[in-house]
């Protein structure tokens, strides 16, 4: 069964995404490079953002991730649900969270005080896309790649009903 691409508009080209991420890269690096940091991407959207950004970190860092969920199928979150992760110990380290986007901030708000609580010295958080909202989020970006409008979006890690995440630019309905 092929699934069509729903009607959408893109509005974050493949090039301005991966001008965003070399930029970000160049951020992360300046705050991170001597840290020996633990990268924590959440699952499933921060995969393509994680699988983008990380060989642009030229520094060292261990890798894991922690696997939530608030959406499902639905095109508004939900409950958060704690699947996986993280798997490597948290305590007396730099933590770096990588997501796909940042809406409300309460999934990332509620994993950085997970983390937190288990000890880590720092959480940072890195957020693809920061969706423009009239109510200010739980949390801010320590670093972001690009603004998206308050719309539901999809592609670059983002999904729709399970799919479409793997597109190389963002679209909206």
């Amino acid at each position: 069964m092929k699934a069509e691409l729903p009607d959408s508009d893109e509005i974050i080209p493949a090039a301005v995404i991966q001008a965003a991420l070399d930029r970000m890269a160049q951020e992360i690096t300046a705050r991170l490079a001597h840290s020996n940091p633990l990268i924590i991407t959440v699952m499933n959207g921060g995969l393509v953002f994680a699988g983008q950004l990380l060989p642009r970190l030229v520094f060292a860092l261990e890798c894991s991730y922690v696997h939530v969920r608030r959406y499902g199928a639905d095109t508004q979150g939900g409950e958060l649900v704690w699947i996986a992760g993280p798997q490597e110990p948290v305590k007396g380290r730099t933590v770096l969270l990588l997501d796909d986007i940042l809406d409300e901030g309460r999934t990332l708000a509620t994993i950085r005080s997970r983390l937190l609580e288990q000890g880590a010295v720092e959480v940072l958080t890195a957020a693809f896309a920061v969706k423009e909202r009239a109510a200010p989020a739980a949390i801010a970006a320590d670093f972001s790649g690009v603004r998206v409008p308050d719309r539901f979006v999809f592609g670059f890690g983002m999904d729709i009903a399970g799919r479409w995440r793997n597109l190389p630019s963002i679209r909206a309905l």
